[in-house]
């Protein structure tokens, strides 16, 4: 697989030529390549794109073109996905705890499937959206994931028959069961665990005259991160063969964010301002904290840098953003070749998590993004080729 897409020292000074910095550059070939990855190793599964990852409408339209489904968190994008033609039935509304305009948005456009970990939530759905087909979200610790989202979500399993019992009191369609082992999970372990765990309640539930019909084994496929090695062909195998062990006539669902998009971005940033504070070398870029680097609080990224410099011993250097909150200080003693002013830097796999959490605090528009493939005619063949590995 050609796991990321990165953008050559030629086409970086051009683009910063033409459209100025920072800036982002989107690879659409890269995301249907990653998509295309995921649906080969995961044959038969349908994914459902988490569209918090990165709601860009380029990725977006290009997934429904693949036919990817959906995984929406609110009312807005389900709006979104709306105005963009796709159909209802390619949405799950995957948020635990639903907003009431959520419910009342998903019942004015025709979503109709959902999730829920509690009890609050049932009387809630069958309210707002009577007959709606659900899944019942079950908590699976994963500590060694980079985010783990059991903290805030998902039943424990003793409480699974009873909350489907309420929900198929309530009148929902009570469809399957759901998991999300968290974010970057570098190992197929807690899928194995989840899975094993869905089969036993699977088998409860059958004894309870529930006939549930789908798994959704949510997402947290890892993309390379710094000094990370990834299995991810051999993690997919593993999963691929606990699900057709344990669940042979269920629809498997997925809902891949990162994996998608992660890899098919990258910021092209630009110092501008450096000095000596403290006995440690500072650079100031014109991208930050609150812009394409809100990865770094949100999502807990270490973003590896491509600066171009050759020949040079790297030094411990403290990087800062535009704005003027001093928390706005994106690493600290990051080894780096030492920069100058107006130097380029290449942030490559900063699609997932960055933008789509970025602000436009004190006055700094939004990081600007084009489309690699709309732009790379600009370039010579030979550049081409060098440009997107």
């Amino acid at each position: 697989m050609e796991n990321i897409f990165k953008l050559s020292q030629g086409a970086v000074e051009k683009l910063a030529e033409q459209y100025g910095s920072p800036l982002l550059v989107l690879s659409v070939d890269q995301i249907k390549r990653n998509y295309q990855f995921l649906a080969e190793h995961l044959p038969g599964v349908q994914l459902y794109y988490a569209v918090k990852a990165n709601p860009d409408e380029h990725i977006v339209r290009t997934l429904a073109d693949l036919g990817s489904c959906f995984d929406v968190a609110s009312d807005g994008e389900m709006q979104a996905l709306t105005d963009m033609g796709i159909e209802p039935q390619r949405m799950v509304y995957a948020n635990p705890v639903k907003t009431a305009g959520g419910l009342a948005t998903a019942r004015r456009t025709g979503v109709n499937k959902f999730t829920f970990d509690s009890e609050s939530e049932i009387q809630k759905m069958a309210k707002a959206v009577p007959g709606g087909a659900v899944l019942l979200r079950v908590r699976v610790d994963n500590p060694k994931a980079l985010v783990d989202l059991n903290k805030k979500f998902g039943a424990h399993p003793e409480d699974v028959p009873q909350l489907l019992r309420l929900a198929r009191e309530a009148g929902l369609d009570v469809a399957g069961l759901c998991f999300h082992v968290g974010s970057q999970s570098v190992s197929a372990e807690a899928y194995l665990d989840a899975l094993k765990i869905c089969r036993r309640l699977f088998d409860e539930a059958a004894k309870d005259g529930f006939s549930l019909r789908v798994l959704d084994i949510g997402g947290g496929f890892p993309i390379p991160a710094l000094n990370e090695a990834i299995d991810i062909a051999g993690m997919l195998g593993e999963i691929n063969g606990a699900v057709r062990q344990y669940f042979p006539e269920t629809e498997i669902w997925a809902e891949p964010g990162r994996f998608i998009c992660g890899t098919a971005v990258n910021l092209i940033t630009q110092v501008i301002g450096t000095q000596r504070r403290n006995n440690q070398q500072w650079y100031f870029l014109d991208d930050g904290l609150y812009g394409t680097f809100s990865a770094i609080i949100f999502d807990h990224w270490e973003f590896a840098f491509e600066t171009f410099k050759t020949g040079q011993k790297k030094v411990p250097a403290t990087f800062a953003g535009p704005s003027c909150d001093s928390l706005d200080i994106l690493f600290r003693d990051k080894l780096v070749e030492p920069l100058e002013l107006d130097d380029l830097i290449l942030v490559p796999a900063c699609g997932s998590y960055t933008s789509a959490s970025a602000t436009v605090f004190n006055g700094f528009a939004k990081t600007r993004i084009i489309v690699w493939e709309e732009v790379r005619h600009l370039f010579a063949a030979s550049e081409q080729l060098a440009a997107a590995v």
